[in-house]
């Protein structure tokens, strides 16, 4: 996929709020969508965080899993279990590929949570 200025700028606003998800906290793909105003674009949240591995400054991609959340994004990372040991290294509990208590690692983007974590 060729990015133009539209989609670039869809990538940003993905990247921004990947950014404010707290350390040992994770979000779904829908509800970035959602939150950038873009609510049937999970997929593309997906391949926004696809190339995002060498954006300066970082995207905790690892942060981001789907609704059920599952790692569904981990084969995208430099090895299979890559994604899974940085969750656990935030103190994400992981079983069978999915986040154990996710209701509880749970985190909704909003406008207040955004804009504190903004420098």
């Amino acid at each position: 996929m060729k990015k133009t200025k539209k989609s670039k700028d869809f990538y940003d606003k993905v990247y921004q709020v990947v950014r404010s998800i707290p350390y040992g906290r994770v979000t779904s793909y829908g509800a970035i969508a959602k939150f950038i105003g873009s609510p049937q674009s999970a997929r593309m949240v997906g391949w926004a965080l696809n190339v995002s591995h060498k954006v300066q400054p970082p995207v905790p991609a690892h942060r981001v899993v789907n609704r059920n959340g599952l790692l569904t994004g981990r084969s995208h990372f430099a090895g299979n279990y890559i994604m899974e040991d940085l969750l656990k290294s935030e103190g994400v509990e992981v079983e069978n590929n999915g986040i154990v208590d996710f209701e509880k690692k749970y985190w909704e983007p909003s406008n207040n949570s955004l804009r504190s974590n903004d420098n």
